[in-house]
C-alpha cells in the first residue's frame, strides 16, 4: 500500500499541538495510519509551510439559505433580520440549487468535513446525496401559534423521514426547535419524544430583546410577531431569561447544541452547567457581527471551561462559509485565546457535538478526519492573512 506522509512546521492532532518533528501517515483513502516521529517515517514526505490539522466541523449552517447571499442588510438587529428573511424566503426557486452546490463546494475547499445543517425543506437533499461532506441534519420546527402544532409537527416528521431515506443515515438526523420564541408549548411536547439519543440544536440568546421578552413580555419581539401576522396573546412570560425557560424542555436530549449565545452571561453558564454536562456552545461570530454587531463574551465561557464549537450560520448572514474566518474573527477580538484552543473547538469538540467522534475530529488511527493545511501563520498563531485548504 502506498501511504501519504505529511510534514509541516506545526501539527495539531485535534487535541494538542505536536512537535514539528511528527509525521502524519495516511492511507490513500484518507484513513489515519499513524502519527510518528520523523526518524520512524521513512522517505517520500510531503512537506508544507504552515500547520496541519484535522478537517474542520461547521456545527451550525443554513445551507438552504445560500441563495440569499448579499440580500439582507447588515447590523440591523435580529428582529429586522428575521423579518427580511421571512419576506424573501421561497420567493423564487431560480438559482437555489446552484447556490447550495457552490456553498458546499466552498466549505469543502476551505477544509470543512462535516456540517450541522438546519433544514426547513428538502432543498439540500440533492447536494447532500453526493456525500462530499458529512452532515447532521437538524430538521427545524417553527410554530408559535398553539393551534398549528399538529400540522407543523407532522410536516417536520415527514421531512425527517425523507432525509433519513435519502441520506441512508438515521443516526445524524433530529427534530429541533428553532428558538424559544418561535415554538409553542404544544409543539415542544410533540417533538420532545424524539430527543433521546440525539443532538438537539436551538438558537439561544441571539439578541437582548429575546431575554427581555421572556423576562417581561416587552421589547421588539411583539413588532416581529405583528409583522409576521402571528398572534402571541397566548404567551405568558415566565419572568426568567430565555435559557432558563427552555433548558428544562431539553432534559431528555443526549447532547444540547446552543447556537449564537451572544447575550449569554455568567449566571446562564452556571445554571447550564448544573443542568447538563453535555451542552455545547456554538459561536458564529461573523454572523453575530452581521446581525447584531456584537460578539459573545468568550472569556467568560473560557473561565467556566465551557465546551465550545464553531459555526458559520448562513450566507444570508455571512460573507463566506469558512471556519478559519470564524477563528480569525475571534482571534482579532480576543487575541489571548490560543490558536490551539480555537482548533479544539473547530475539530474534536465539533465532532463530539455532532456525534461524529468515532470518525472525525482528530488524528487517531483508523479515523478519517480529513487533512487540512493552514498557511500564513505567525509563530504558530492564526493571523488575518491565514488561509486554509484541504490536502486530503
Amino acid at each position: 500500500m502506498s501511504y501519504r506522509k505529511f510534514k509541516a512546521d506545526y501539527l495539531f492532532d485535534g487535541l494538542i499541538m505536536r512537535r514539528n518533528d511528527h509525521i502524519l501517515i495516511c492511507r490513500p483513502d484518507g484513513t489515519i495510519e499513524d502519527l510518528v516521529e520523523e526518524s520512524q517515517a521513512g522517505g517520500d514526505l510531503e512537506k508544507y509551510p504552515g500547520m496541519i490539522t484535522p478537517g474542520f466541523i461547521n456545527c451550525h449552517c443554513h445551507l438552504e439559505l445560500s441563495y440569499m447571499e448579499g440580500r439582507i442588510p447588515e447590523k440591523k438587529g435580529l428582529v429586522n433580520f428575521v423579518l427580511s428573511v421571512m419576506s424573501q424566503r421561497n420567493q423564487t426557486e431560480e438559482g437555489k440549487q446552484d447556490a447550495i452546490l457552490s456553498a458546499e463546494t466552498s466549505m469543502l475547499r476551505n477544509g470543512i468535513v462535516a456540517v450541522g445543517d438546519i433544514c426547513n425543506g428538502p432543498d439540500t437533499l440533492d447536494a447532500k446525496s453526493s456525500r462530499r461532506l458529512d452532515y447532521y441534519n437538524f430538521i427545524e420546527l417553527l410554530g408559535w401559534a398553539p393551534e398549528q402544532a399538529d400540522a407543523r409537527f407532522e410536516s417536520a416528521r415527514r421531512l425527517c423521514e425523507l432525509f433519513g431515506e435519502k441520506a441512508e443515515d438515521k443516526n445524524h438526523i433530529s427534530l429541533n426547535p428553532h428558538a424559544p420564541y418561535s415554538v409553542s408549548d404544544e409543539l415542544w411536547k410533540r417533538m420532545s419524544a424524539g430527543f433521546p439519543d440525539k443532538t438537539i440544536s436551538i438558537h439561544n440568546q441571539e439578541s437582548a430583546t429575546e431575554n427581555e421578552f421572556f423576562l417581561s413580555g416587552t421589547g421588539d419581539f411583539p413588532r416581529m410577531y405583528a409583522g409576521m401576522k402571528i398572534d402571541s396573546s397566548h404567551f405568558k412570560f415566565p419572568g426568567t431569561n430565555s435559557l432558563s425557560y427552555f433548558l428544562p424542555k431539553l432534559k431528555s436530549a443526549s447532547k444540547i447544541l446552543l447556537v449564537h449565545n451572544t447575550y449569554t452571561d455568567e449566571q446562564d453558564l452556571l445554571a447550564a452547567r448544573d443542568f447538563s454536562d453535555q451542552i455545547f456552545y456554538c459561536f458564529c461570530p461573523n454572523a453575530n457581527l452581521y446581525i447584531e454587531d456584537r460578539l459573545p463574551d468568550i472569556p467568560v465561557f473560557l473561565k467556566h471551561h465551557s465546551r465550545m464549537v464553531l459555526g458559520t450560520d448562513s450566507l444570508a448572514s455571512n460573507h463566506q462559509l469558512s471556519i478559519l474566518e470564524e477563528m480569525k474573527t475571534i482571534k482579532k477580538s480576543f487575541p489571548s485565546v490560543p490558536t490551539a484552543e480555537l482548533l479544539i473547538w473547530a475539530t474534536s469538540n465539533g465532532a463530539n457535538a455532532l456525534s461524529y467522534e468515532e470518525k472525525l475530529g482528530d488524528f487517531s488511527k483508523g479515523k478519517k478526519p480529513g487533512v487540512v493545511l493552514i498557511e500564513n501563520l505567525v509563530q504558530g498563531e492564526i493571523t488575518d492573512q491565514s488561509i486554509s485548504r484541504r490536502l486530503l
